[in-house]
């Protein structure tokens, strides 16, 4: 059976106890976990204990149960609020109904009344917990997903529209097990067109399925691999334990085609791209299966044609491969991530050593990379003439590099650096910003009107985000900050002055005296004249 929890809200402590006895509570499912004396305690508390149900009295001291029910819905819609009154006064049960309170009982309360109501509640609480749970049913569907995920995983893959941060997560959400040292991209082309004008002895669609069950026939137990079925295309990803094995696999698909003649009826050419060490890179090898195929024209069809062997004057990576080099590193910069941005500069510099580029490419390819540090550097008001030992002309420093180390070097130094002073700023932003806070309390705690919603309009930030930083940064919530600022306050003038309670209670942000009394007692385990007393 689901559990719930239900705070009481009531000033009189005997209206708890007889509500702790009209009900059997855990035979029905819910517990008692907490009891206010006021609205505003139960405020404090519902935000600390997160109930499922609030039963309170409709008038108390500081808060009545309308108003509380206002703002706990504000804080939590769909919390279960019953209110309770001895006042049968229809608008009172209007705006309750207005307000969204599950139930308006008047006193005293019936006990089978109660029950019935808790039980509602109970059926409601269920239904809604049910639908939040259904996990079995999400992990069904989830499951049954996963085939077609994963196929368009690897179709994201070789159109190049992934990062490695989120190549990352899908391969851990999507279940994908297929981590090797090289990968190769296959693009298989099936020629549909008959000699002569004659029809085919088969649909393209069932052709297309036979030539995909006869590489499954051929790879199985010899090559770890994946197959998709891509704009018209059979694709094949294919497993490498070592560089050398992409001439084994060259002949195992030339094979392939001259046994899909036979078998399937089936024209046949193999496209086979570059060889990648990495995921994230499939789509040059993609690429070059492409336009191995291209090759077609001048090497005939049904057979195998590996782009390394016919274009070995190519760069390995294909056309504009910088592009996604230098996103990596100022994607790694914004991360705060120093490993990766150390991997991902070398990654770089290995890459552009490899190019064997002209000195004129050469330069332009480092200057991207330097423009879009400097860019970065500049949203966040970073000046890098301050970086490398106070030489503004990082440009001259880059760009007469003797050697691809020695530019590895300078790129290393200038974007460890560049990490630290982004740390520090961020570290500097954040304390100002909790700074700012505390002192807007110590300027403005005698306002009583002051709420988070003051202060984060000052801020110009949302409640969200500064409730989330302010407790982070001092361990405390805001409302909490603010009570103890108050209370020394308090302290200062019980202390010092022979001014009343009712004024102190003013000069510190409390409208009702009585209240302020309330809080202090609350905090200090005395009332404001006993300390006084005391102190004296």
């Amino acid at each position: 059976m689901n559990r719930y929890s239900v705070l009481l809200v009531d000033d009189e402590e005997f209206v708890f106890q007889v509500m702790m006895k009209k009900l059997n509570w855990e035979e029905m499912g819910f517990s008692i976990d907490g009891y206010a004396r006021n609205g505003v305690e139960a405020l404090e508390k519902a935000d600390e204990l997160q109930p499922d149900v609030v039963m309170t009295d409709i008038k108390m001291p500081y808060m009545d149960g309308l108003t509380l029910c206002r703002k706990l819905k504000e804080l939590n819609p769909n919390i279960k609020v019953i209110i309770f009154s001895g006042f049968d006064d229809f608008e009172f049960a209007k705006e309750a109904i207005k307000l969204e309170a599950e139930e308006y009982i008047l006193k005293p309360i019936d006990s089978e009344e109660l029950r019935s109501v808790f039980e509602r509640i109970k059926v409601t609480l269920d239904k809604e917990l049910d639908e939040k749970r259904n996990i079995d049913t999400l992990q069904e569907y989830y499951l049954k997903s996963l085939p077609l995920l994963q196929e368009n995983f690897y179709i994201s893959l070789l159109e190049g529209k992934m990062s490695q941060e989120t190549i990352s997560k899908y391969i851990s959400d999507y279940q994908i097990d297929f981590q090797s040292p090289y990968y190769v991209t296959v693009d298989l082309k099936i020629s549909y067109s008959s000699k002569n004008g004659e029809e085919m002895e088969i649909a393209p669609f069932l052709l297309s399925v036979s030539v995909e069950k006869l590489v499954q026939e051929q790879l199985q137990g010899k090559w770890e691999h994946k197959l998709i079925s891509y704009m018209g295309d059979i694709l094949v990803i294919v497993r490498l334990n070592q560089e050398s094995d992409i001439h084994i696999l060259t002949d195992t698909f030339d094979t392939i085609c001259k046994m899909a003649k036979r078998i399937c009826k089936a024209t046949v050419t193999a496209g086979i791209g570059y060889i990648c060490d990495d995921l994230g890179t499939l789509q040059q090898s993609y690429k070059g299966a492409k336009n191995a195929l291209s090759y077609r024209v001048f090497y005939g069809n049904m057979r195998a044609i590996n782009i390394a062997e016919i274009e070995t004057h190519s760069m390995p990576y294909g056309e504009n491969w910088e592009d996604g080099a230098i996103a990596s590193i100022i994607r790694n910069l914004k991360l705060e991530n120093k490993e990766r941005v150390q991997t991902s500069v070398e990654e770089f510099c290995a890459l552009l050593e490899e190019s064997r580029l002209g000195v004129q490419n050469y330069q332009i390819i480092i200057m991207k990379l330097l423009i879009e540090i400097f860019n970065f550097a500049s949203s966040y008001q970073i000046d890098l003439s301050k970086i490398l030992e106070g030489n503004s002309d990082i440009f001259s420093l880059v760009v007469q590099a003797e050697s691809t180390e020695e530019l590895r070097e300078l790129f290393l130094t200038l974007c460890n650096k560049l990490s630290d002073m982004l740390e520090t700023k961020r570290s500097e932003s954040g304390r100002s910003f909790v700074t700012k806070a505390e002192e807007y309390v110590k300027e403005n705690y005698a306002d009583k009107n002051i709420t988070v919603d003051s202060v984060c309009n000052f801020l110009n930030v949302s409640t969200a985000y500064f409730s989330t930083m302010f407790k982070k940064a001092t361990g405390k919530t805001f409302i909490n900050y603010l009570t103890d600022y108050r209370m020394e306050q308090a302290i200062k003038l019980l202390e010092t002055t022979d001014e009343k309670t009712y004024s102190i209670a003013d000069k510190i942000g409390y409208a009702d005296p009585n209240y302020f009394s309330y809080v202090f007692k609350k905090q200090f385990g005395i009332s404001p004249s006993k300390y006084r007393g005391n102190s004296n």
